[in-house]
């Protein structure tokens, strides 16, 4: 059996969905240690798996693409607080790796200086993705702004003309940072989005069809796997046993994003409907709202325990969010505020597994009218979660892991 060492970036949204993965495999013997969040230690090593913080300088810094006026703006401030992570999240797994002595290594995407220490590593690595992959496609719209895709000879021509817009910008802002990053630790620059995605041996994307958009063109080191969705143990509180109306989960991003907007205006578009509102709010103060007689705040609960009795989901867009609400078959109310959200909500529509409402045209008779339609989404959220279950989940991932990386396919 394989001593497998995996490192996160500071995000509860994408420690969980790795933990599953880890979860499966340790329980086929592998030795698992992982490095992630501080506040995260004793649940990861009630597991059973060691486990140390990542770098305290990295959880100290916040995203703030909150800040930004346009959505190029966000981009950048993203891409610097990457870098700026990248100086110390690097060094962090290489001083791990010299510790641990691992047989493989798995590293969140989002961890440039680690995803770069992995690779200058030598040894087999994989990274994991919990959110839309900007790969380039013949099959699909350009990434970033959320287009639908293409229908017919127009909808061609308009992804032909715009994809080396957005791609550009995007490869633009991205790339020379990227390389620095890369530079300090010995390797080549890349030179496009693709060919930084093509580098891992193996990456593992968590999501599946009919979620993600069909293409003909994967590259042969993506392995779509589904959400690998979970959730801390936990009892059911008795307070929501005690609730009796229909169930409608708002949730808002684990890395604070500026969008408690959303909780405000959901309280107030649903406060008369024959519905209640539990939101989860890990990153904001649930002190801060006002609230209504038919409303739970919280600063967290594991959605699984909502999800088996809800009828819809408010999400930010957020792609753990949503597809945790998608494995439940419940259907979906995307609000997108940035980063890939867009990309996000436009899924979630194109699927038919709910609605999406613009933030800018985000106000409570309009949210209450797109919750309405999304509440009739049931048989497209249904079809989701089935092509989920499909994909395999964490089985899937482990299975890729041992045979691509370990040499060892389960029998």
């Amino acid at each position: 059996m394989a001593r497998i060492l995996a490192y996160t970036s500071p995000a509860r949204g994408h420690l969980f969905p790795v933990t599953s993965i880890l979860f499966e495999l340790s329980k086929r013997g592998h030795d698992i240690v992982l490095c992630t969040l501080a506040s995260q230690l004793e649940l990861v090593r009630s597991l059973g798996f060691d486990a140390a913080a990542i770098d305290s300088r990295i959880e100290a810094m916040p995203h703030d693409d909150y800040k930004a006026r346009t959505a190029r703006g966000g981009l950048q401030r993203a891409v610097r607080m990457f870098s700026e992570r990248a100086a110390y999240d690097g060094p962090d797994l290489q001083q791990a790796i010299a510790s641990v002595r691992p047989d493989a290594v798995i590293v969140d995407v989002n961890c440039w200086g680690a995803v770069a220490a992995a690779e200058a590593w030598g040894g087999p690595w994989a990274t994991f993705c919990p959110y839309p992959l900007a790969l380039t496609s013949r099959d699909t719209p350009p990434f970033g702004p959320g287009f639908p895709p293409a229908r017919g000879f127009l909808g061609r021509m308009r992804d032909r003309a715009l994809r080396p817009l957005f791609v550009g910008a995007f490869e633009h802002i991205m790339l020379p940072p990227l390389n620095a990053v890369r530079g300090s630790f010995g390797l080549a620059p890349v030179i496009n989005a693709d060919d930084l995605f093509g580098r891992p041996p193996l990456v593992l994307y968590l999501t599946a069809e009919p979620f993600e958009y069909p293409r003909t063109d994967w590259p042969s080191n993506i392995v779509m796997v589904g959400p690998c969705a979970w959730d801390p143990p936990a009892e059911s509180p008795e307070w929501l046993a005690k609730i009796e109306r229909p169930i409608v989960l708002v949730t808002t991003s684990s890395e604070f994003q500026n969008d408690n907007r959303l909780i405000e205006v959901a309280l107030e578009a649903l406060s008369e409907e024959n519905v209640h509102i539990i939101a989860t709010l890990p990153a904001q103060d649930s002190a801060a709202f006002r609230t209504s007689a038919n409303a739970s705040l919280l600063p967290f609960l594991p959605h699984g325990l909502v999800l088996n009795r809800a009828v819809c989901a408010i999400t930010h867009g957020g792609m753990g969010a949503t597809q945790k609400a998608l494995i439940h078959g419940v259907p979906v109310c995307a609000v997108p505020f940035g980063r890939d959200q867009l990309e996000v909500a436009r899924r979630v529509e194109v699927a038919g597994a709910g609605t999406r409402l613009p933030v800018s045209r985000l106000n409570p008779n309009l949210l209450r009218v797109k919750v309405r339609e999304a509440m009739m989404c049931v048989e497209g959220a249904r079809r989701v979660s089935e092509g989920y279950a499909l994909a395999g989940g964490p089985s899937a991932a482990a299975d890729a892991l041992e045979t691509r990386l370990l040499g060892s396919p389960r029998e």
